[in-house]
């Protein structure tokens, strides 16, 4: 599940794409997007309330896998490069910067 993005299906951030960056338990997740959801202070969610893709931000999981430290830039990067390609949907969000 780590690294692997998924769309929020309620909530304010509803249509909002982000990365899993923490498995807190089999039914809350910690994502973060790396613009309005830092990696810093990433979002607790419950699963139930995500829908869950099956693409992999593949350098976000790279990172995580290495111990490597991950950027917020890394995981804005990564999310607006999916949605580019038109491999994840949503309201986008993804502002530049």
């Amino acid at each position: 599940m780590l690294g692997r993005v998924v769309i929020s299906k309620s909530g304010r951030d509803l249509g909002k794409p982000f990365v899993v960056v923490r498995v807190i338990n089999e039914r809350y997740l910690s994502l973060s997007d790396g613009d309005l959801r830092k990696i810093e202070n990433p979002k607790k969610k419950n699963v139930r309330h995500l829908k869950v893709t099956a693409v992999q931000a593949e350098e976000v999981l790279e990172c995580l896998n290495q111990g490597e430290v991950l950027t917020n830039q890394i995981i804005k990067r990564n999310l607006k490069q999916l949605f580019e390609k038109g491999l994840i949907h949503g309201e986008g969000g993804l502002r530049s910067g």
